[in-house]
C-alpha cells in the first residue's frame, strides 16, 4: 500500500521531467499524473523543440517517446551526446523490441519502458532519474569548487602537494626540492589553509577528487 504522505512530497523545485511526445493526449495525461505526484513537467511536442530550447542550467530528466515524426528517441539520445548534454533519458514506447531497447541502453538511456506502463513504476523510475541528475550535478559542483581552491596554489605548493599525495615525508620532500623541512612544513600549512582542509586525510581526498 502506498504512503499518501510520501506520494505528496514534491521533488526539488528545480527538478523537471522534460516530457517529449508528439501525442498531445499522452502529454496531457502524463503531465497530470506526474503533477499529482508532485513532479514538475515541461512538455515538448518534438525532440527538435527540446534540443533548441534546452538550457545548461536546467535540472531533471527526459521522458521521451521512441517513434515520433522528425527526430526519434534514439536520434535524440545521439543529439544530446553530440552536444555533451548530460541528462538522464527514459525512453517510453509502445513499439519496443529487444534490439531497440539494447540500442537505447547502449546509447546511455537511464531506462527503457514499454507501454502500457504501471503508473507507480513510471513514477519510481522518474524519481530515480531525477535523483541521479541531482547527484551528478552535486558531484560536478564539488569538483568545480575543488578546482577553484587548487587554483589558489603556487607552483611550489602544487609540487609539494603532489609529493605529499605520493606518500613522501617532509625530509624526503625537502631533499627532492632542495629546501628545508621547516619550509616544507610552512608550505603544507599554507596548502591546508588554501584548500580549506583540516587534516591530511582531507588533503588527500581533495587531491584524489582533482
Amino acid at each position: 500500500m502506498s504512503n499518501p504522505a510520501r506520494d505528496e512530497l514534491p521533488t526539488d523545485e528545480h527538478d523537471t521531467v522534460f516530457l517529449i511526445d508528439d501525442d498531445p493526449g499522452v502529454r496531457d495525461s502524463l503531465t497530470l499524473l506526474l503533477s499529482l505526484k508532485g513532479i514538475r513537467t515541461q512538455p515538448f511536442a518534438t525532440a527538435e523543440s527540446f534540443i533548441e530550447t534546452y538550457r545548461p542550467e536546467w535540472r531533471g530528466c527526459v521522458l521521451t517517446d521512441l517513434r515520433m515524426p522528425g527526430m526519434t528517441g534514439l536520434e535524440l539520445q545521439a543529439a544530446l551526446r553530440e552536444r555533451q548534454i548530460e541528462v538522464p533519458v527514459v525512453v517510453l514506447t509502445a513499439h519496443g523490441d529487444v534490439a531497440t531497447a539494447r540500442a537505447a541502453l547502449k546509447n546511455g538511456a537511464f531506462d527503457f519502458l514499454e507501454k502500457p506502463i504501471d503508473d507507480a513504476m513510471l513514477v519510481d523510475v522518474l524519481r530515480n532519474a531525477l535523483r541521479v541528475d541531482r547527484e551528478r550535478r552535486g558531484a560536478a559542483a564539488a569538483r568545480a569548487a575543488t578546482d577553484r581552491r587548487l587554483e589558489r596554489l603556487t607552483q611550489r605548493e602544487r609540487e609539494i602537494l603532489a609529493l605529499v599525495a605520493a606518500g613522501h615525508q617532509n625530509r624526503e620532500i625537502a631533499a627532492q626540492l632542495g629546501i628545508s623541512s621547516r619550509t616544507v612544513e610552512v608550505h603544507k600549512s599554507r596548502i591546508m589553509e588554501k584548500l580549506e582542509c583540516h587534516s591530511l586525510a582531507e588533503l588527500m581526498q581533495v587531491n584524489r577528487a582533482h
